[in-house]
């Protein structure tokens, strides 16, 4: 049987609306992908769907670990799911209910850590020392890598970028906080915005209304960036607000992570540097200590959905490997 580190190893990506797995080789390769609906009713139904996934997969592959990214607060042991806001999950002892049922060691960690490991291994992240994803979806998520190991602070929740205070008083929250970054820069803040535009009857928002069928309430944050990727410069407009929320949240974490690196992922980099470029130039501008201090990169995520499946799996294997 080969050594651990040259076996391939599951990865299971639990997101809000899908569970999706595949077997990742150590090169970082997919094979075998699946995909089935998240069951978000109970806990039990989520563990079932799990276990059909990866007893199908492990029939024809030699793997030597499970790996889970989900989304949520996974504790420090990284055994516990403590929550998730999509999922039943309410301090759920995952690792242990997975290993009562299946032949493999399972390791679970929170979705956007996962998603980091994978763009550091084996996509934009590799060759850094200290970096920092940021997951730009409906809101914002995150990882941080730290001379190669995924940093998950005391109790296992650090990387909760989205949830850092930008606008004293400003916007409303999920989470019941105000000012979120993630109200400002996020697929959540691209609909809030465009669906505003449109509510003034101002004829910029015709093109973007055509595409929902004139209903502004039809309108989410992929529809804004599809538009101004089109060229509509309403759009393009609102994606440029957007980028510069980024840069602007980018140069705060500087302050205080100085990494060299970092990485845009998640449905809205999707926009590419219709986004990024804005928040270079934001950077740029809002950096603490700018002209006298090297400049972090800002790059795309290379990996796109699989990052997180990828990540996973070879945090899998490194853990059951002692790497």
């Amino acid at each position: 049987m080969p050594a651990v580190q040259q076996r391939p190893a599951i990865g299971i990506d639990i997101g809000g609306s899908k569970v999706a797995a595949a077997v990742v080789g150590p090169d970082g390769r997919l094979s075998g992908r699946r995909t089935i609906p998240t069951p978000t009713d109970r806990a039990d139904a989520v563990e079932e769907a799990i276990v059909r996934l990866v007893d199908a997969l492990a029939s024809d592959h030699d793997a030597c670990a499970v790996g889970i990214g989900a989304a949520g607060w996974v504790d420090e042991t990284r055994r516990i799911v403590r929550f998730s806001p999509h999922l039943a999950w309410r301090n759920e002892p995952l690792v242990e209910r997975l290993e009562a049922r299946l032949d493999l060691p399972v390791v679970v960690d929170n979705d956007a850590n996962a998603a980091a490991w994978g763009e550091y291994r084996f996509g934009a992240g590799q060759g850094s020392t200290t970096f920092a994803m940021i997951t730009l979806g409906t809101g914002i998520g995150g990882g941080l890598v730290l001379d190669g190991e995924v940093h998950r602070g005391r109790w296992g929740v650090a990387g909760e970028w989205g949830h850092l205070c930008v606008v004293p008083d400003g916007q409303i929250c999920p989470c019941g906080n105000r000012g979120c970054w993630e109200q400002y820069c996020s697929g959540e803040a691209l609909r809030r915005e465009a669906v505003a535009l449109a509510g003034t009857g101002s004829p910029r928002a015709l093109p973007l209304l055509e595409r929902v069928g004139h209903d502004a309430g039809a309108i989410r944050g992929f529809h804004v960036t599809a538009a101004a990727l089109a060229g509509d410069p309403a759009c393009e407009e609102i994606l440029t607000g957007v980028g510069e929320w980024l840069g602007r949240g980018l140069a705060g974490l500087a302050a205080v992570l100085d990494p060299e690196r970092f990485v845009i992922g998640g449905g809205v980099s999707e926009a590419g540097e219709k986004l990024l470029g804005p928040a270079r130039a934001a950077f740029a501008r809002h950096l603490t200590g700018r002209g006298f201090r090297p400049m972090a990169e800002i790059l795309p995520a290379r990996l796109g959905n699989d990052a997180g499946l990828v990540g996973a799996a070879d945090l899998a294997r490194r853990g059951v490997a002692g790497a």
